[in-house]
């Protein structure tokens, strides 16, 4: 869940809600959002199928409305992985300034220099060997980093929160006057599904659990990763903002390591952050990566895609035409660069509402005849959240709603969406 926009992000979130604003989006997106990680978790209980979206439609929907259901959830999942190729450049020229050389061309205003591009072609080639080798390696590798990651980051966290400072964080709001505060709050949770999205993702690799996992544990595991990811984020939006002053931040466009730096006066410590960063972008890039090709070949084995993802390698069981494919996407979208960072996350908040919405609804209806009154209450709340979301980012007028950029990205994806099922009795 909790990639590197903590990192590079932190002036934009600030812009967007000031440090009392994105706080509490943060924290009130990720309780908002219980509801629909209690869905998932029954679901997955019952449905332990990598189609995800698709197979806990199956009986309640039409086939299509499945197939769309996932494959906008795939995008989800696909759209972090570019992100996080374009990421790792951005964050090596942290530390690293002759990453800034050799221009290439630019895209938006924003220049595609070689050594960040090649950085961003190289890590999707590693997390595809990675992932064609098998879930055993990936799984490892993913466990390690995330713990490596929360141990560095509480080093920093308990600096910046005994050292920090009230004053820093004033104004609380970054928007002013009457309805300044909710503006500010507002601004922030339309971005928070994007970064929260990965709770539901345990469903995509439920299959490939171990034989003696206890299948109520996929419950549990989706509410504690929903609860440790918006918790992070408003710690760290906390953090920043106690230990510098964040007008100044962003207005300089500071990440959240140069914060540090600064009012450390150390090196060091933003090093610290820096490769803490860099160990979550490879986990959720790798995470991510897992989860849109598991949730492809769902797609592929049940014949809603062309039948090719659906299958697995003979030596490493893996899905290696989805694998390539993800792979292609990734390292063709990593030629945008920089460009692509701050309107993919709009993007992301509309497609995780659709899947989180139809998986809510679909609980609901495979529950119309009684009982699981808790499981019923939750799914209907957590659809009503899912829904809200989607209608923040397309009803026109409301603050940060769509842009023509993003309709055009959106509207690209579910063109080839409904390509590949019109293609798939071809096939």
């Amino acid at each position: 869940m909790v990639g590197v926009g903590w990192v590079v992000l932190i002036d934009d979130w600030l812009a967007r809600g000031g440090p009392a604003g994105a706080t509490l989006a943060f924290l009130a997106g990720g309780v908002l959002l219980l509801p629909v990680a209690t869905t998932y978790g029954r679901m997955v209980r019952e449905v332990p199928d990598a189609g995800g979206e698709a197979a806990y439609a199956e009986g309640v929907f039409p086939p299509f409305v499945g197939f769309a259901a996932a494959w906008t959830m795939v995008l989800s999942y696909a759209i972090v992985c570019p992100w996080e190729a374009v990421a790792v450049g951005n964050l090596l020229a942290r530390v690293f300034p002759s990453m800034n050389v050799l221009p290439l061309y630019a895209v938006a205003g924003k220049t595609i220099f070689l050594p960040r591009l090649a950085a961003g072609l190289l890590l999707t080639a590693l997390i595809a060997a990675l992932n064609h080798r098998g879930i055993h390696q990936s799984a490892a590798f993913q466990k390690a980093a995330t713990l490596g990651l929360l141990a560095l980051v509480a080093v920093f966290l308990a600096l910046g929160f005994a050292r920090g400072s009230l004053v820093n964080a004033e104004p609380l709001f970054a928007r002013q006057g009457g309805s300044g505060a909710l503006l500010s709050i507002l601004l922030v949770l339309q971005v928070v599904p994007y970064f929260l999205t990965g709770f539901e993702s345990i469903g995509k690799e439920s299959e490939e659990a171990h034989p003696d996992f206890d299948p109520r544990h996929f419950g549990r595991a989706i509410v504690s990763a929903l609860t440790t990811g918006f918790l992070f984020y408003a710690a760290i939006v906390a953090a920043v903002a106690l230990v510098f002053p964040w007008k100044e931040l962003v207005a300089g466009h500071l990440g959240t390591e140069a914060a540090f730096a600064r009012a450390f006066s150390s090196r060091t410590i933003a090093r610290l952050i820096v490769f803490a960063a860099f160990l979550s972008l490879v986990k959720i890039f790798n995470g991510n990566f897992v989860a849109a090709t598991r949730l492809l070949f769902g797609l592929g084995r049940r014949g809603l895609v062309h039948p090719a993802l659906g299958r697995v390698h003979p030596t490493h069981a893996t899905p290696t035409a989805a694998i390539a494919l993800m792979a292609v996407l990734t390292a063709g979208s990593a030629f945008l660069g920089d460009a692509l960072l701050v309107p993919i996350t709009e993007v992301g908040s509309l497609a995780v509402g659709v899947g989180w919405a139809a998986t809510c609804v679909a609980f609901l209806l495979r529950r119309r005849r009684g009982g699981d009154t808790f499981g019923r209450g939750a799914a209907a709340v957590g659809a009503a959240v899912s829904v809200a979301i989607v209608v923040m980012k397309v009803l026109p007028g409301v603050p940060g709603s769509f842009t023509r950029a993003e309709w055009i990205a959106f509207g690209a994806w579910s063109a080839a969406g409904i390509l590949l099922w019109l293609a798939r009795r071809r096939a």
